[in-house]
């Protein structure tokens, strides 16, 4: 990567003299070489390409190094929540630190190969005492929502008649144009977002820059050799519908990328754990079960395979993310209320986190029919019967079952104290005896043993082994039952049920 020692230079003639830029870099060096030559650089040195993306290094980062290595303008495919702007905003991490323009130059000029006409006449004029300039990374890199309103204005520009009456130009004069956001983007990245929303003559004046780096403003033809890198997104849905981009520009795309949602529970739990805001200040401490992770986790997981749910639109990444912050509130309002200094969070906290679910899905007519409450709700149980069976499987809870069974009751009051929580718990016999089975530890704090006890009658409720309801709280499951006499089958109104 190209560094910079000592002050940096001012005018043209310093420039040509630094020995930190050489003539021949600036002059020769576009911005995939630049983008390649610092790529290379990290692989040799085994630095980490994309820090905080997790789940991509063995499928969608090599690509990127593929295309970045082959000088590829390339575009990225995946639902949403997939961290596609998230890794091109990344790719400014391969630019050089500092870069050279003419000073004042709208498309920031190659200070050796000016291509505008304001800077080819202002070296002309001034030579080596031309005014220099420099630009960080971050300002290399230009970014566009695309939507149906955006204008070949925006994207390449248009005749400004207010700076060609202010300078006495004739209004098809070079130098009265206003640039769009492509041209301000020369020598650096140009990213849009969501590609197939922009109409289809916007898309054919981004082809005729990748192809042949001249525009048409106002019929004026205008040639602007462009220094770029082109990096697109797109839905995959949209990217292949009919008519929803010009094929000239789909076949010059370098490389098309796939990106995906975590492939595994773990991945899931590292990328939101990651990004969920739950090291927070707060006057309590906050311990969140591995458990709740999991359970928020494979919530995400079963929404994706839901035929309720819209497979086009996708279940985002930002949903076990807002869920697992949500959960976290829950559990610290719970405890502000006690009094506690400790906030654990408990299954009751995933059903009280419905908001940041209900948002996120996009469901089908079935999943209409029934709401998306019921439906968020059938996942959480489902989620929760999944990581039961983790930590149970095989395990004996028969006694707890029978506990129910046999009449016994328990309405657990969200407010109360975790200390008077887990007396409640006791009483069903073996109860706290099996949350060692979690990791959790007799001389744990009140809050985390009674999570533990809750998250396993959740599971059993999870499974059907025992019922929950708002007005009694855990009772035994209702089970039907055949008949035993034949008495029994002729009392009137009776109809015979089947399991």
């Amino acid at each position: 990567m190209t560094k910079l020692s000592g002050e940096r230079p001012s005018e043209l003639g310093e420039l040509r003299r630094s020995a930190a830029f050489a003539e021949s870099q600036i002059a020769n060096r576009s911005v995939k070489d630049e983008l390649r030559a610092n790529l290379i650089c990290k692989l040799q040195r085994r630095e980490p390409l994309f820090p905080g993306i997790l789940g991509f290094e063995d499928t969608v980062v090599p690509q990127i190094v593929n295309a970045i290595l082959a000088r590829h303008n390339f575009i990225l495919l995946g639902l949403r929540g997939q961290a596609k702007t998230r890794l091109i905003r990344m790719l400014t991490e391969l630019l050089d630190p500092a870069m050279p323009y003419i000073a004042g130059c709208e498309i920031h000029d190659n200070p050796y190969k000016p291509i505008c006409r304001r800077c080819r006449d202002l070296v002309a004029e001034m030579g080596d005492k031309t005014p220099i300039a420099w630009l960080t990374p971050h300002e290399r890199y230009v970014e566009k929502l695309a939507t149906p309103d955006v204008t070949i204005a925006d994207m390449i520009g248009d005749i400004d008649p207010i700076k060609a009456a202010r300078q006495g130009r004739n209004i098809s004069d070079e130098l009265t144009v206003h640039y769009g956001l492509v041209p301000r983007a020369n020598r650096g990245i140009f990213a849009v977002n969501e590609l197939p929303d922009l109409a289809g003559k916007i898309q054919v004046g981004l082809f005729n820059i990748m192809q042949e780096g001249d525009v048409q403003i106002k019929g004026y033809p205008v040639r602007l050799p462009l220094d770029l890198l082109l990096v697109f997104t797109a839905n995959p849905e949209d990217y292949t519908a009919r008519g929803k981009i010009i094929t000239p520009l789909k076949d010059r795309i370098g490389s098309e990328i796939r990106t995906h949602y975590p492939v595994s529970i773990e991945q899931g739990v590292a990328i939101t754990r990651q990004e969920a805001w739950t090291e927070r200040k707060s006057p309590i401490a906050i311990r969140i079960p591995e458990y709740i992770r999991e359970i928020v986790e494979q919530l995400a997981f079963l929404a994706r395979e839901d035929k309720r749910v819209d497979k086009r639109s996708g279940v985002s990444q930002r949903l076990p993310i807002s869920v697992l912050e949500n959960v976290v509130s829950n559990a610290e309002r719970r405890a502000f209320r006690a009094n506690e200094t400790t906030a654990v969070p408990r299954v009751l906290d995933v059903y009280a986190a419905l908001p940041s679910i209900t948002g996120k899905l996009e469901l089908e007519y079935e999943g209409e029919l029934k709401g998306g409450d019921v439906v968020a709700r059938e996942l959480i149980r489902a989620a929760v019967g999944k990581v039961y069976n983790q930590y149970f499987d095989g395990e004996n809870v028969s006694h707890l079952v029978q506990w129910f069974d046999l009449g016994g009751t328990l309405k657990l009051d969200e407010y109360v104290d975790s200390a008077t929580m887990v007396q409640q718990l006791s009483a069903i016999q073996g109860l706290m005896e099996k949350i060692t089975v979690m990791g959790v530890r007799p001389q744990d704090p009140p809050a985390l043993r009674a999570s533990a006890a809750e998250f396993i009658l959740e599971g059993l409720y999870a499974h059907r082994r025992i019922n929950r309801s708002e007005e009694r709280g855990f009772t035994a499951e209702e089970r039907k039952r055949e008949p035993h006499t034949s008495e029994e089958t002729r009392r009137p109104g009776y109809r015979r049920q089947f399991n």
